[in-house]
């Protein structure tokens, strides 16, 4: 990899905010949650305070405590026995998700909760503010729509306690809930295929309701105009404009060829609309509409001649209120009053009340700024928001709607969007088929650093990987010769485990590199460090491999980034084996060869900080630095020997912390070394 030059170095904000994906509180955390959102963000958050400084980087996410999720969740305890309030429930919750956040090593600067103290009246204010910004800016316009209501429990049912197919055209999910299906794609109650009640097992009817909806199609311009720029972005990954323009065209309704006649015959009282017949093997022609509101006027007439269709994407009305008790409460706006507001559009803006508040609860002096405005309005600053593809339509089209809409300096934030994390190859879900290994559960096979490489070494960016943890593999590996008796992959010492992969550079390469630093000056220095610096080609090696880390990093490439850390620490390796070996019995060649070495593993313990930071922190304890001087890239092409010097000590006078025989600075897991 050819290293970059000074002058091509990446740009850095002044001020970053980092954000995590906020997950419900009905439930505590998968790996997906870790793995695919959460260490990716912690990477680049610890890369950004070493990189800019830990004052000038807020690394925020939360429990989204509202919604139907969370009500269905609740209800569905009590039933089984629970006796806690819904506010109990999601505080448990939210204390588990917290829990398995640190164990991982998640430096999150607050884990609030929308609903929970200290982020709950920040948000409530924000929130009240926001609404009636965007209803006196003549953004909010309340239409009369559709409920689901199950007659036999005699109540409205919220979005997640009715259960269909999807209806959007090309979509296969089966598990679609009042309005969006578990891929992401928004629609009306009313097409919904299948509605099933999770109440009562009985088809539901749809009764009118009138609720709070944003403008979202008036912004398709602006829309279009900001993924031309993000084309342009390489920090923004292709599939979130290619995921925001399919929904950025004309208003489609498809019809079967079979029911022909039927529209035929209800033509001429549709409104105006292009015909395009089927191409090629489809099945279907289309009806291309002006906008979403003749698309709908279309649908009621069909539906009255008896033909059956599907609808495409398209920019729709983004709702904004619903009527459920356990939600946020909306501003009392013209008639409308009672209502709460509905739990995706308030947590697009709930990382502004959780800076809000880290920012309140935090001492004067701890941040380079208290104001939230110089963190999400400012021009040197940026918004890098972790996300998983399901959620780039809310994030990517919603949002920066939203902020248009506001007129409050809001920049548009960077999404970073990863693939799904799939599990044995295929995709799993807390609520599906398949279940997913919680978070908590793998940390009784791995150490969280080998678990925090692996994730980030799978590429999420590209496309979506499989996690295949062979301590959790039930597939057979063979039968038993003798016995017959089948052998689960788990059971089998020959097979290799996936996961463990980057665990080997950790456990043999790095902690190598460290340990004969440390012993060799304990033998030969005297607990000191070197009384000389690196040779030249070592420091033009130490140079190149941090801009190429530095690239990479900006860009979101994990993967990348630890390839050129364990490329790097390898060549180290090598060279400490050949020039300590030539320096046997000269202790003068020994002190030189132990130079070069310390200079590749101040470099390698640099950048392996965001991705493994106990293990880094534990080699900066014994090399005798303020962890702050350390890893702070103001110093980042200083060895040992040089950074000793700035600091205005003598390098070889600078002692190092004893290191215990047979120390490891980067351990296995206990099972993994039965």
């Amino acid at each position: 990899m050819a290293a970059a030059t000074p002058t091509e170095r990446p740009h850095f904000p002044r001020r970053a905010v980092i954000t995590g994906g906020m997950p419900y509180g009905n439930k505590n955390l998968h790996f997906g949650h870790i793995g695919g959102v959460f260490v990716p963000a912690d990477f680049f958050a610890r890369f950004l305070r070493d990189r800019i400084g830990a004052k000038n980087v807020l690394f925020v996410s939360g429990t989204d405590c509202y919604g139907s999720p969370i009500m269905e969740g609740h209800r569905k305890r009590v039933a089984a026995g629970y006796t806690g309030s819904i506010v109990d429930y999601v505080r448990e919750n939210h204390d588990a998700q917290k829990a398995a956040l640190d164990a991982y090593g998640i430096s999150l600067d607050l884990f609030a909760g929308s609903g929970l103290e200290p982020a709950a009246r920040f948000h409530e204010e924000l929130t009240a503010a926001l609404i009636t910004r965007l209803h006196d800016r003549g953004y909010l316009h309340k239409l009369s729509t559709k409920q689901f209501f199950d007659v036999q429990a005699q109540q409205f049912l919220n979005g997640r306690q009715v259960m269909g197919q999807c209806p959007v055209r090309g979509c296969k999910s089966e598990k679609a809930y009042a309005d969006e299906c578990d891929l992401g794609h928004q629609f009306d109650p009313e097409e919904l295929i299948r509605p099933v009640s999770q109440l009562t097992g009985t088809t539901p009817e749809l009764r009118p309701v009138d609720n709070w909806y944003f403008d979202l199609p008036a912004f398709k311009e602006e829309l279009e105009a900001l993924m031309d720029e993000w084309d342009l972005d390489p920090q923004v990954r292709p599939i979130v404009t290619k995921t925001v323009r399919e929904s950025l065209v004309a208003p489609v309704i498809y019809v079967q060829g079979k029911f022909r006649e039927q529209y035929e015959a209800a033509r001429a009282s549709l409104p105006g609309h292009q015909l395009h017949e089927a191409e090629g093997n489809q099945q279907s022609f289309s009806l291309e509409f002006a906008g979403w509101e003749e698309r709908d006027l279309a649908r009621e007439r069909l539906e009255e001649a008896g033909v059956r269709f599907r609808t495409g994407k398209t920019l729709l009305p983004f709702r904004i209120t619903g009527n459920i008790d356990w939600g946020v409460a909306a501003p009392d706006l013209e008639d409308a009053s009672g209502l709460t507001v509905w739990c995706w559009p308030e947590s697009l803006w709930a990382p502004i009340s959780f800076t809000q508040a880290a920012l309140a609860e935090s001492p004067e002096g701890s941040w380079s700024s208290h104001d939230w405005r110089d963190w999400w309005c400012a021009d040197d600053a940026r918004v890098y928001q972790f996300i998983g593809q399901d959620n780039i339509y809310f994030y990517c089209v919603a949002q920066p709607a939203l902020w248009k809409a506001l007129d409050w300096n809001l920049f548009q934030d960077t999404p970073v969007a990863n693939y799904h994390i799939l599990f044995m190859n295929k995709k799993a879900s807390s609520s599906g088929a398949i279940k997913p290994p919680m978070a908590a559960e793998l940390l009784d096979h791995y150490t969280a650093e080998q678990l925090r490489c692996h994730w980030l070494s799978l590429g999420l960016d590209q496309k979506a990987v499989s996690f295949s943890p062979k301590a959790f593999d039930t597939s057979v590996s063979h039968k038993d010769k003798k016995t017959g008796e089948e052998i689960l992959v788990r059971d089998d010492p020959r097979v290799v485990d996936p996961a463990l992969k980057e665990s080997a550079f950790l456990v043999n390469i790095f902690n190598r590199l460290a340990r004969s630093c440390f012993y060799g000056a304990q033998n030969v220095c005297g607990g000191k460090m070197p009384s000389m610096d690196a040779d030249d080609t070592v420091l033009e090696a130490c140079t190149r491999a941090t801009l190429d880390f530095e690239r990479c990093a900006h860009g979101f490439d994990a993967h990348s980034a630890l390839a050129v850390a364990e490329e790097f620490a390898r060549m180290a390796n090598k060279r400490w084996g050949d020039e300590s070996k030539a320096a046997k019995g000269d202790d003068d060649a020994y002190e030189h060869a132990l130079a070069n070495a310390f200079a590749a593993l101040r470099t390698t313990t640099l950048l392996m900080h965001a991705a493994t930071p106990r293990g880094c922190e534990l080699i900066c304890e014994h090399l005798g630095f303020d962890p702050e001087v350390f890893f702070s890239w103001e110093h980042a092409f200083e060895t040992p020997f040089r950074l000793a010097e700035s600091l205005g000590e003598s390098p070889s006078e600078h002692a190092l912390k004893e290191l215990p025989p047979r120390f490891d600075f980067f351990e296995r897991h206990e099972s993994q070394t039965r």
